[in-house]
């Protein structure tokens, strides 16, 4: 499978792109559990396979590419944790821009 740009699409990169449609209209963020309904919500709704292992997959893709876990500088990071929120609170990074280097 090619995306627009005709390159593969992989699982991290559809995992990334559900992670940004459910966080981008909360600014503020999403607790991890609200993350998970909505993604399991829009597959249902189009028809999509859930897998046993999604919440894994889901935690595992945010977390590669979070800002707080190291991995990626603030800039390049698509994710963070909202450090003025309680609890397991997840958001996108209002530093990132759809400039930098693709996953």
């Amino acid at each position: 499978m090619l995306n627009r740009n005709f390159e593969p699409v992989t699982s991290d990169t559809v995992l990334v792109e559900e992670l940004v449609a459910v966080l981008a209209p909360a600014p503020a963020g999403l607790r991890r559990w609200s993350v998970m309904n909505a993604i399991r919500r829009n597959r249902r709704a189009a028809g999509r396979d859930i897998p046993l292992k999604m919440e894994a997959e889901v935690e595992r893709t945010f977390r590669r590419f979070c800002a707080a876990d190291g991995a990626r500088s603030s800039t390049t990071a698509r994710f963070r944790r909202p450090p003025e929120s309680a609890g397991e609170v997840w958001a996108l990074n209002p530093a990132w821009s759809p400039q930098t280097p693709e996953i």
